[in-house]
């Protein structure tokens, strides 16, 4: 049966979710930190003394419930290994309490939910998070690899500098189906319209926690949370005050440094009213050769083809004739399939990965008496840039990128905020090897010069060759067992042929431009330096200009009315500036190209059944000035039905607008042009029909079949989840949940050609490949289980697994590629704060991830198997709390097991790494 949703089934379903008939209650709530380091304390149990109601604080130290009992209320906040008060609660004031550690130690075995919060196991979505402790313990080289050991995460790691996280399918080198977020700003590249990994994010030293939402969540973040949304917090300076730096020097010459510094000054009256941050961050290492020479999965010769072939990493050998048409009495039989020669992505890229990040914030409180109640103004500036490989329809090598985000808010926590921030990049010096591989050969010899050049050869050296090994002109019977007696014999003439045609031929002055020759290290910075103007070979390079920004605000306010638990209601606005000079985008001479975009929505939450039940719901409006207005419902149902059940059911939906390159893209990759399809495509050929025509000696276009294309719209999803957590004997925590997604107007892509046929035997022909929307619906569907198990008071074993499926099976090129395992797993084992007896303080963290094979579908170049890879992280550390230090000896997959996890990427091995951390917290 086909779901259909209507505007009144979204009213139906709002409606069911936001019936309310409940009492006023009264409200307790407020802030723990602990009393010696300022730090909120995560996990304190809260309740009204003598029951069980209450709760536990949130990742901010915050909570809050209610209650039917009237003011005054005592309630009494734990904590373990701190010391219990009694406070006595007279108004709905928020509270701000600080716990002491206690004078004896104790001997408690039970872990009250540790590190996860009442606020996380009744949220309506799956979220997945890293706080603070598991930042700091994470087994993988950096916290943002870490992410891939969470429940339902999908890493890739194209290079060392460009790890891409993903959620439920569809994953790409390109994410452009989720969001990054860091302090609620997108962290995207305002060209390519996706975040770069953390390439351009933040220091770990700044890092409060990740939130990882996974599924559609466009109603509560926005256009583009399509699949899944990182969210990043990091650190307020008015209460992680200090300074704390860390160096860390491993495997493949790693060496990495980082700086964090901030204070808060106080005003006359004793009041913390300005706090401010530094922040900075540089890496400089090897990078991983992308080196994997098979035969691409669409290559028409194997690996053994004595023509030569197409390599995966080698660009431009996917030049070839076909030379067996040839009948078998003419002088040029015999040379098969053959290949013109490339050149390997090491010889063409630069694998000194780069990467500097610098942050400053000063952050303002409007009212401080009011302490963290008060409104706060934040006035802060970023930089990010660096150099390394990027994958997309080609691998891209990004030298010197840079990238600038400055931002202003005026927020009162769990109220209101307001920001705006924009985002400028500059490509700095960066190019395309694939295309600039192909300028190469071009500027030594056309295509047809290469082909007459190596006929002539074959004709007049090798062909005299051929008749003295007996080569059985008019004896086609015969050639199958003459090729196969005399192979290694025709794999040297090849060779031999090709020799002679890259030394020049006839020609000797059009050389083949060899790799380490300082005639190919000029010709290529030449190349590398000089942008595309022209499908000239001769005029340009393949180098990219693109000084591209975004300009975003966004406003949201909470009111809490009498009836209702909560309403919210925010918009936003942004304005896309592409500027590639018409090297990326259609912007040619002098056009200037501005995408205007804005949202509003509404949202509510109401808890009912003695706040057993509480439900969302969420609508949300988007329209972008080349589309029509799109809505974004969302509702969900969570019951708890005693302290360590929860039970969610959710409907949610996203949007995805058609990315910039979607709509005004006009780049020349070498085999086809990449365009936008803002305005649609009329009267393309399509490629198999014209490769028919040529194989027709009649050459009959009437024969040709043409099409035409649609302009691009936007994306849809609509996902229905179900879920479950539970805490057994206070120790073990369950995850479990299960999703159905239904997506239309799938954004893939459609390649034609465009053709003029005034000569029929040499026409003009232009390959294109347009953005275009696919007309099926498709279906999919997974689940996944965690499970968490605190013991010995500083023990953690947990694991997770994933299942994915695409259910649809359709033979549509528009279908974007699942390019997702169906079945994955992690476990993992970690403690912290052990005492050996001989030394104290000592923490381990191990993570085994075991990652099923699957296809990955890329551009025609890189599409091909990822085959079933295992990897074990690992590291272990020993602090010094007296001079608040920690070393960390550790590193990602330990066992070195090289492995793809890309197609058209490098093989991934061991990054083994030693690490201190000095981190002074300021009382």
């Amino acid at each position: 049966m086909k779901l259909k949703f209507t505007n009144q089934n979204y009213l139906t379903f709002l409606f069911l979710f936001i019936s309310p008939f409940i009492f006023a209650q009264t409200v307790v709530k407020g802030k723990i930190i602990d009393g010696s380091t300022g730090e909120v304390m995560v996990g304190a149990t809260v309740v009204i003394k003598g029951t069980t109601v209450g709760t536990q604080t949130d990742y901010d130290g915050l909570f809050e419930f209610k209650t039917d009992k009237i003011y005054p209320i005592t309630i009494t906040v734990t904590f373990v290994g701190f010391e219990t008060q009694d406070i006595e609660v007279k108004d709905a004031k928020p509270l701000s309490i600080k716990l002491g550690e206690q004078a004896l130690a104790i001997d408690v075995v039970e872990i009250k939910g540790q590190r996860i919060s009442d606020k996380q196991k009744a949220g309506p979505l799956t979220v997945e998070s890293m706080d603070r402790l598991a930042i700091k313990q994470t087994a993988s080289l950096s916290f943002y690899e870490g992410l891939g050991a969470l429940k339902g995460v999908d890493m890739t790691t194209a290079s060392l500098g460009f790890t891409i996280i993903n959620t439920r399918g569809f994953n790409s080198t390109n994410p452009v189906r989720s969001l990054q977020i860091i302090d609620g700003v997108d962290n995207q590249s305002p060209g390519l319209n996706f975040s770069l990994g953390n390439f351009l994010g933040s220091s770990e030293l700044d890092v409060l926690r990740v939130d990882l939402v996974q599924g559609a969540s466009s109603a509560y973040f926005g256009p583009n949370a399509f699949n899944g949304v990182i969210a990043m917090e990091t650190k307020n300076p008015f209460f992680q005050r200090g300074l704390a730096a860390s160096v860390k020097y491993g495997e493949r010459n790693l060496t990495e440094g980082a700086i964090r510094f901030a204070d808060s000054y106080k005003n006359k009256n004793g009041h913390d009213w300005i706090a401010f941050k530094l922040n900075a961050f540089y890496l400089t290492a090897n990078d991983w050769v992308a080196d994997n020479y098979d035969s691409v999965s669409t290559s028409i010769s194997s690996r053994n083809n004595r023509g030569g072939y197409d390599a995966v990493n080698i660009y431009g050998d996917e030049t070839s004739f076909n030379g067996s048409r040839t009948p078998s009495f003419d002088e040029l039989a015999g040379r098969g399939v053959f290949h013109r020669t490339g050149y390997k992505e090491e010889d063409l890229v630069d694998y000194n990965t780069k990467n500097l990040k610098a942050n400053a914030a000063l952050h303002f409180r409007l009212k401080p008496s009011q302490a963290e109640q008060s409104p706060e103004l934040i006035l802060s500036s970023s930089y990010g840039g660096g150099t390394t490989v990027y994958q997309g329809e080609n691998r891209f090598s990004l030298r010197n990128i840079r990238f600038n985000q400055n931002k202003i808010e005026l927020r009162k926590r769990d109220k209101y905020f307001i920001r705006a921030y924009s985002t400028a990049e500059d490509a700095g010096d960066s190019f395309d090897p694939y295309f600039a591989a192909l300028i190469l050969q071009q500027r030594a010899k056309t295509n047809n010069g290469w082909l007459q050049d190596y006929n002539r050869y074959w004709q007049n050296d090798i062909s005299p060759k051929l008749d003295k090994l007996e080569f059985p002109r008019f004896d086609d019977a015969s050639l199958p067992k003459w090729y196969a007696k005399y192979a290694d014999s025709i794999r040297a003439f090849a060779n031999e042929t090709r020799l002679s045609v890259d030394n020049g031929g006839v020609n000797t002055r059009f050389k083949f431009f060899r790799p380490g020759t300082p005639e190919f290290e000029a010709e290529l910075k030449k190349i590398a330096q000089e942008t595309l103007r022209s499908t000239d070979y001769r005029i340009g390079g393949s180098r990219f200009y693109d000084r591209s920004a975004l300009y975003h605000v966004h406003g949201e306010y909470r009111f809490q009315p009498k009836h209702i638990n909560e309403i919210v209601v925010g918009g936003n606005g942004r304005m896309y500036r592409p500027d590639s000079k018409g090297t990326i985008f259609s912007d040619t001479n002098g056009r200037k190209i501005t995408n205007l975009e804005f949202g509003v929505y509404a949202g509510l939450e109401k808890k009912f059944g003695n706040d057993k039940f509480k439900t969302n719901a969420t609508l949300r409006m988007d329209k972008n000035q080349n589309f029509g207005y799109v809505f974004s419902p969302a509702a969900s149902l969570v019951w708890q039905p005693d302290k360590i059940n929860f039970l969610r059911l959710s409907f949610s939906s996203a949007i995805r607008n058609p990315t910039l390159a979607d709509q005004y893209l006009n780049l020349n990759v070498g085999r086809a042009i990449l365009r936008g399809n803002i305005d649609g495509v009329k009267n393309l050929v399509t490629v198999p029909s014209l490769l028919a025509y040529f194989d027709n000696v009649i050459l009959d276009t009437t024969k040709l079949v043409r099409f035409n294309i649609a302009p691009i719209r936007p994306e849809k999803v609509k996902s229905v989840e179900i879920g479950y957590r539970t805490t057994l004997f206070n120790s073990t925590y369950i995850d479990m949940s299960y999703y159905f997604s239904i997506y239309n107007d799938f954004i893939g892509y459609l390649i034609g050609v465009e053709t003029d046929f005034t000569n029929r035997f040499n026409p003009n022909l232009q390959a294109y490949r347009y953005a275009s929307n696919s007309l099926n619906t498709v279906t999919t569907q997974g689940y996944s289980l965690g499970i968490s198990h605190y013991f010995q008071k500083n023990y953690l074993l947990s694991g997770n697994y994933s299942f994915n499926k695409l259910n649809t099976k359709i033979n549509d090129p528009i279908i974007p590629a699942f390019n997702t395992p169906k079945h994955k797993f992690n476990i993992s084992i970690s403690g912290r704060d052990i005492d050996l007896g001989f030394i104290k303080n000592v923490g381990f963290n191990f993570n085994y991830k075991w990652i099923q094979g699957f296809i990955f579908e890329g551009s025609p170049q890189f599409s091909g198997g990822i085959p079933t890879y295992d990897l074990l992280d690992g590291q272990i550390n020993y602090s010094i709390p007296k001079i608040n230090t920690t070393l960390k000896i550790g590193g990602s997959n330990l066992l070195n097991k090289k492995q793809f996890q890309v197609y058209g990427g490098p093989r991934i091995g061991r990054m083994a790494y030693i690490q201190l951390v000095y981190d002074f917290v300021e009382k």
